[in-house]
Formats: C-alpha cells, sequence, structure tokens
C-alpha cells in the first residue's frame, strides 16, 4: 500500500527528469519526435505564467504552481511549450500543433478557470 501511495505522489509531483521524459514522449506522440528539448524544469519564479520556452537552448521552465494540478493539464503546458521548440509564436501554424493533443481544449480551460479564481484574471502560458 505504501508503493502505492508513493507512485501516486510521484505522478502528482513529478521531478525534473521524469518532465523531461513526459516532454520526450509527448513529443513523440503528437509532434513526430521533432520539439527535442534539452531540459524541462520547474521553477519558483513564474508567477504570471504557466511554463515558457528558450528554443535556442532546447530549455523549457514549467511554474511550480502546476504542481499537483492533474497530469493532463501539465502535459498541454509542457504540449504548449514543445511546440514552441518548433514554432516561437502563437500564429495559426502554432496552435495546429498544440491542437493534436487531444485536451488541450479542456487543459485551457481548466487553467482559465484556476487563475479567474486566484487573482480575478486570466493568465497565458
Amino acid at each position: 500500500m505504501l508503493d502505492r501511495l508513493a507512485a501516486k505522489e510521484q505522478r502528482k509531483r513529478p521531478s525534473d527528469d521524469d518532465l523531461l521524459d513526459r516532454a520526450r514522449e509527448l513529443s513523440a506522440r503528437y509532434l513526430d519526435g521533432r520539439a527535442e528539448p534539452a531540459s524541462v524544469r520547474w521553477v519558483e519564479n513564474q508567477l504570471h505564467r504557466w511554463g515558457s520556452c528558450t528554443p535556442d537552448h532546447g530549455t523549457i521552465r514549467l511554474s511550480a504552481r502546476l504542481r499537483g494540478m492533474p497530469a493532463w493539464v501539465v502535459d498541454y503546458v509542457i504540449m504548449h511549450e514543445l511546440t514552441h521548440l518548433l514554432v516561437p509564436s502563437h500564429g495559426p501554424r502554432f496552435w495546429a500543433l498544440v491542437e493534436r493533443y487531444p485536451k488541450a481544449e479542456r487543459a485551457r480551460g481548466f487553467l482559465e478557470g484556476f487563475s479567474m479564481a486566484a487573482s480575478g484574471s486570466a493568465e497565458e502560458c
């Protein structure tokens, strides 16, 4: 039973290595493996964004505020940032790639609702 509880907690609060593994899985599944992140890590200093990336370095940072949120929401933010490794802007090509993630719209709604409840205004990735 303790092993099951530990595994459940690990899924809720993945390590940086777990995030990188998950990003690679999402890239393989939805982006034909074209987005190749060098690192994915939690950061404490992103208070107004859910994630960010530096395409030149292939680095992705996720706000620690996402910890404990459903995995499909974290996956969406990873997917959003992975797509920025391929398309830097938020144009039609970018959104077409993000929409390959089947829960994209649902996750955006979840994050918008969370932001509204927490602060009264929506935030962006």
